[in-house]
């Protein structure tokens, strides 16, 4: 027994190297991020920001979300569980739930209160509406709760999902100037959050205003200034320089949601979070979730072929480059792990691509819902339509019954209509995505992307590139590449430097944290990992 000794207290001694973590995982995803955005506005970047990230980490350049919507929520969600809003719940930012008969929003909580400076109704979040877990919710409890889990970001949704079920903390920013919470974490904010919000840091930002970060003709990238398809900001001519004085007069904090700052403020409450918090200081993994969302209404507001967007992504990589220069200090080289995605991409504003001579445009949602509302009356005497938003039609099913119409009868007779819509392609029935079998590519996305609880009695998919919304900016929302194709890059800790154009899909990322952390993988994901990143 004894000759074996050795060879036992070498295998123990491999085995517990093996079990090695990182002292800190920094999950960043930058809100409506296109991945051509990292080949666009490459020239113009630091060699210490996205660049340093893709030199020196692994770059999947062929990343993609697998279902429908794509929008902020179930991205985050879908990142962080490892799996689709089939699955997790999450099925848009709010969305009419037929099981309810009424609207919800993606994390509301009316059981929980706010803390800190705000709104009543800003700080009613939680996640009880996600159904599955995180791989952030399986570091809590594969390391017996002593390792952080804490998400930032200045949008609730972009904090509370990818933080999950066992947070100690989810912060989020008011329109009042001040990051909160709710009781869901705590029964009072965190003393150094509230010293924070004391500070107001957003102060600086309002004197400097917003003007080119470069000289002007860095941006040859993109469309003239004031072109015609930008939206006004706060009611201000979309042209540099911003006056954020006047505009901070009119609308108070909530103009941080909107430019670049926004990104620079949510990066000093990140480092600050980090300080207090105690993120990464021993060898029991913490989390940080951060989410950058200036970059998504920065994008509605103006489309991604502005030069407001190129300029915020040029100072974003700023901020990366600084953000990892401090890791490297704080936490220390090799020490942590960083992955970078975003939630969703973003289409090309329609009257652009039409301006080029391609045949597409927006469409207004409430001429949809006009023209269901007079078909159903024309058609069946009454109206027949109980909803109709984000490309789900729902039937109100009690008028169905009480005028004894078949409701089968009903779906394909709407199904016809539709289809003879310019901007329709194909209209799915409840029963088509339910029996999806994956041979149809569009239908396996909206498949994945349903839950038969809450989603409608049709779900449509418009061609490429129409838009449901404004005509300016830009929206997303569908399963084509424009709004699917993201950048995934991860870095640090245990990554060998690389890259791959192989496809790969968002919910790939969590449960190959999972196995790279040796942690369990969250229980609703498939369990397809990226092995590129898991080879030492």
């Amino acid at each position: 027994m004894k000759k074996f000794l050795p060879f036992v207290c070498l295998f123990v001694i491999s085995n517990l190297t093996a079990q090695q973590r990182p002292k800190l995982v920094v999950g960043i995803v930058v809100d409506q991020m296109k991945m051509e955005y990292l080949y666009r506005f490459q020239s113009d970047f630091s060699e210490n920001g996205f660049k340093r990230l893709m030199n020196e980490g692994f770059t999947f350049y062929n990343m993609h979300f697998n279902y429908m919507p794509t929008s902020t929520a179930p991205g985050h969600a879908s990142i962080y569980t490892g799996t689709t809003p089939s699955v997790h719940g999450i099925m848009g930012n709010d969305w009419f739930n037929r099981k309810l008969g009424k609207g919800m929003y993606c994390t509301d909580d009316k059981s929980v209160s706010m803390l800190g400076d705000g709104k009543k109704e800003e700080g009613e979040m939680s996640p009880k509406n996600l159904l599955s877990t995180t791989v952030t919710d399986e570091l809590r409890l594969s390391t017996n709760f002593k390792g952080k889990v804490i998400g930032i970001s200045l949008k609730d949704r972009g904090s509370i999902l990818p933080a999950g079920h066992f947070a100690n903390w989810a912060f989020w920013y008011s329109d009042t100037g001040n990051f909160i919470s709710s009781t869901f974490y705590g029964d009072k904010l965190p003393d150094w959050v509230t010293e924070f919000n004391n500070e107001k840091h957003y102060l600086p930002y309002l004197k400097k205003g917003w003007d080119l970060f470069r000289p002007i003709e860095t941006y040859n990238e993109s469309l003239a200034d004031d072109n015609p398809h930008e939206s006004e900001l706060f009611g201000f001519k979309p042209v540099f320089p911003y006056d954020l004085n006047k505009m901070y007069e009119k609308k108070g904090g909530d103009i941080f949601r909107s430019i670049p700052f926004g990104n620079d403020l949510l990066q000093e409450f990140a480092i600050r979070t980090i300080e207090k918090e105690g993120l990464g200081e021993d060898n029991v993994t913490d989390f940080l979730t951060f989410s950058f969302s200036a970059s998504d209404y920065i994008g509605h507001d103006f489309g991604p072929r502005s030069m407001e967007v190129q300029d915020t992504y040029l100072r974003l990589d700023q901020n990366i480059a600084s953000f990892l220069n401090y890791l490297d200090k704080k936490v220390g080289k090799g020490n942590y792990l960083v992955f970078l995605t975003a939630d969703h991409a973003a289409a090309e504003t329609p009257k652009f691509l039409k301006e080029h001579k391609y045949n597409v445009d927006n469409i207004v949602i409430k001429e949809i819902r006009t023209a269901l509302k007079d078909f159903s009356v024309a058609t069946f005497g009454e109206n027949l339509v109980l909803n109709y938003t984000k490309f789900n039609l729902y039937f109100n099913r009690e008028i169905i019954k009480s005028k004894s119409l078949d409701l089968k009868v009903v779906k394909q007779a709407f199904k016809d209509f539709l289809m003879s819509q310019e901007q329709v392609k194909r209209v799915y029935t409840e029963e088509e995505i339910l029996a999806n079998t994956g041979a149809d590519y569009f239908l396996n996305c909206i498949a994945k992307g349903y839950d038969v609880s809450q989603n409608g009695d049709l779900v449509i998919l418009d061609k490429p590139g129409f838009l449901e919304g404004k005509p300016t900016g830009t929206e997303h929302a569908a399963p084509y590449t424009y709004d699917t194709h993201v950048p995934c890059i991860f870095f640090g800790w245990n990554i060998k430097k690389g890259e791959t154009h192989d496809k790969k899909v968002i919910t790939q990322i969590a449960p190959t944290l999972s196995q790279k952390l040796k942690i369990t993988i969250p229980n609703g994901t498939e369990s397809e990992v990226l092995l590129e990143v898991l080879d030492k």
